[in-house]
C-alpha cells in the first residue's frame, strides 16, 4: 500500500477498519481532528462513549476540561490536533492491549510524521508508555520534557484523572504551563528516524 502523504489520505488508508477485535464494539473510528501542520499534538489512549457516538476525539467531560485547559495557555481546539493510540473504544473504557495498540500504531506514527509537532503531549498513563516505549509512572513523570526524534514528548495526567481529585487538577493545570513554556521556546531536538511500527509501545 502506497504510504500516505496526508492525513486525508492516512484516514482513507484506514478504512472500516477490522485490523483487531475493538472494530466488533464500535459505532466510530476516530481518527483524529484539528489543526494538521500544529506545534503541539495530543495523544489519548482511546475513545471514551460519548467519543464513540460522535466520531470525534475528546467530546466529553474531559474533553471539556481540556478545551478550557487550552484556553488557559491561549490556544484553542482549532489550533492543535487531537488523537489516540486506538481509534476505536475499547469495551468498557478498559486500557488496550497490546495486539490492539499494535494494529492502529503505523497510523499514530504516521499522524505524527505528517503532523511534525514541536511538542508531543501523552495524556495520562496508557499513551504516555505507548510514546515512551516503556512502563510509565505518570504521576512522576507529569510535565517533564522528554527529547523525541525532532519533537518534545511531555505526559501529563490524563483529564478525566484532574476531574476525579482537586490534587490531580492542580497538577494537570501546571503541567499545561509546562505546555506553554516549551511551546515557546525556540530549540527542538534533532530529527531522527522514527521507529517502525510494530516496535512503539509494546510493553
Amino acid at each position: 500500500m502506497k504510504e500516505a502523504a496526508t492525513l486525508a489520505e492516512l484516514r482513507e488508508n484506514l478504512g472500516v477498519c477490522t485490523r483487531c477485535g475493538l472494530h466488533q464494539g464500535r459505532t466510530n473510528i476516530v481518527f483524529g481532528a484539528g489543526d494538521e501542520n500544529a506545534d503541539l499534538l495530543f495523544v489519548g489512549e482511546g475513545p471514551g462513549r460519548v467519543e464513540d457516538a460522535k466520531g470525534v476525539p475528546f467530546v466529553g467531560p474531559a474533553g471539556k476540561l481540556l478545551d478550557e485547559l487550552l484556553q488557559s495557555i491561549s490556544l484553542t481546539r482549532s489550533r492543535v490536533y487531537i488523537t489516540n493510540v486506538v481509534k476505536c473504544r475499547p469495551p468498557g473504557n478498559r486500557d488496550p492491549i497490546p495486539d490492539e495498540i499494535e494494529k492502529c500504531n503505523r497510523y499514530l506514527v504516521r499522524q505524527i510524521e505528517l503532523i511534525k509537532p514541536k511538542v508531543l503531549c501523552a495524556l495520562g498513563r496508557v499513551a504516555a508508555g505507548v510514546i515512551l516505549q516503556r512502563n510509565v509512572q505518570i504521576t512522576r513523570l507529569h510535565g517533564q520534557k522528554v527529547e523525541g526524534p525532532g519533537y518534545f514528548i511531555v505526559p501529563v495526567l490524563h483529564p478525566a484523572a484532574a476531574l476525579r481529585s482537586a490534587q490531580n487538577m492542580a497538577m494537570i493545570r501546571e503541567d499545561f504551563e509546562n505546555l506553554r513554556k516549551y511551546l515557546d521556546e525556540d530549540a527542538v531536538p534533532p530529527k531522527t528516524p522514527a521507529p517502525e511500527p510494530e516496535q512503539m509501545g509494546l510493553f
